[in-house]
């Protein structure tokens, strides 16, 4: 949620932000309204409420007609009360809706939709390889990838990582929860099943709700990423942020791909189940900004690692989901395609999710402030597509990247006959 201090002292900066996102400005004003009806409620309740504990108290002490007459009024009373509670109610309920609705406020993004993003650097040498074969093939041919099985046991969109590739993932994850680590963030292994309010709380039932797997029966949802844990983990707390709070989160994350019919339907681009490893910071809101480009560093840190070619990019304004101000991506050199795809991301989110959830700080004065939350994917399966296709050698072999060696025991990966 944005903040309501913001949404009174400056809405145009709001309605500003809005339209750069290529939504609604007319939310900010459905806000506004709502943020005074929920205010002129609440006062005439405790207006009411005040007025019948005074009678009360002068009931007491009064005899003859004027204590008849203070009965009476506080019958009256009474169900003025009850009334002005019920319209109380009705508006802070009415105050949600219209809170959120409103996307976080977007600060430095460039403007556009999808297609506009600024591309800041490209990292490492694109490999020439002639005729190179896609990850499928690749993978098929090393008995790594399994895609008819997993269409047969679970349906489209699914997989086996077998042999080589199910050590290769594990490899990967387990080198990110290395570094992660190494840099002071604190491993965890997350809930994949979380409760509504943690889904809401993060801003993944709204503009995406569509690509979200939910267990009616439990009123459980499956998570796409385990920054909707991680970011629960401290509601409704009041934590110590003398420094950034840092966590990696390992677990599987599960996407209905709504909307995404026939759309890289050829092997493990988008699939409906896969494995990451995520980063996850809370932080003093004035630090969150050099905290996104330390996250960033550790995405680039690890894609090093991996020896795979690649780009970072700005996300634009249009391009961002509702919680991020910022959001920078990196993309992967995939040789098949002859283009780079999105392996990586990292979001600022600022207060939006913690005002949502609840987690605050105290600041110098002891005061209660709301924390700054931030996101960053450090591996997952998908990066097993530009591991194979830029490490692919002539003979249909596959070079293992120096740092995954130890992992998998060899240096190169062959194909079996």
């Amino acid at each position: 949620m944005i903040d309501l201090r913001l949404l009174r002292e400056d809405p145009e900066l709001i309605r500003a932000s809005q339209r750069l996102r290529g939504e609604s400005p007319e939310l900010v004003d459905s806000l506004l309204r709502a943020d005074e009806e929920r205010r002129a409620a609440t006062q005439r309740f405790e207006a009411v409420r005040a007025e019948q504990k005074s009678i009360g108290k002068e009931v007491a002490k009064a005899s003859g007609d004027e204590r008849a007459a203070l009965l009476a009024r506080t019958k009256s009373l009474a169900l003025e009360v009850k009334a002005a509670e019920a319209a109380a109610s009705e508006a802070e309920v009415a105050l949600k809706q219209a809170h959120l609705a409103v996307s976080n406020v977007v600060e430095g993004a460039p403007p556009g939709g999808e297609d506009d993003f600024v591309v800041l650097r490209e990292v490492g040498d694109i490999p020439a390889i002639a005729n190179p074969k896609d990850h499928l093939e690749i993978g098929e041919a090393l008995r790594a990838i399994d895609t008819e099985r997993g269409a047969k046991v679970s349906g489209s969109r699914f997989y086996f990582l077998t042999g080589v590739g199910a050590l290769l993932q594990l490899g990967m994850l387990q080198l990110a929860i290395q570094q992660a680590v190494e840099h002071g963030f604190i491993p965890s292994i997350t809930p994949t099943l979380v409760r509504p309010e943690s889904m809401e709380g993060t801003g993944y039932l709204g503009a995406h709700a569509s690509e979200v797997y939910r267990l009616e029966a439990d009123d459980l949802y499956l998570v796409g990423t385990s920054e909707v844990a991680l970011a629960a983990y401290h509601s409704g707390e009041i934590i110590d942020l003398d420094g950034p709070r840092r966590y990696a989160g390992w677990s599987s994350c599960y996407r209905r791909e709504a909307g995404s019919h026939g759309k890289d339907v050829r092997g493990i681009l988008r699939v409906h189940q896969f494995d990451k490893v995520e980063m996850f910071s809370f932080c003093r809101p004035e630090d969150a900004a050099e905290e996104h480009l330390r996250l960033l560093a550790m995405e680039e840190e690890m894609l090093a690692k991996v020896e795979i070619p690649y780009r970072v990019i700005d996300v634009a304004a249009g391009d961002l989901g509702s919680s991020a101000v910022r959001k920078f991506d990196c993309e992967a050199w995939v040789p098949s395609q002859q283009r780079y795809r999105e392996v990586t991301s990292t979001s600022n989110t600022t207060t939006f999710q913690a005002r949502r959830l609840n987690v605050r700080y105290r600041d110098e004065n002891g005061k209660p402030q709301t924390a700054a939350t931030l996101n960053g994917t450090l591996a997952t399966t998908r990066w097993l597509i530009p591991i194979l296709e830029n490490h692919q050698q002539p003979d249909g072999s596959v070079r293992v990247p120096k740092a995954l060696q130890p992992f998998l025991g060899r240096d190169v990966l062959e194909p079996v006959k």
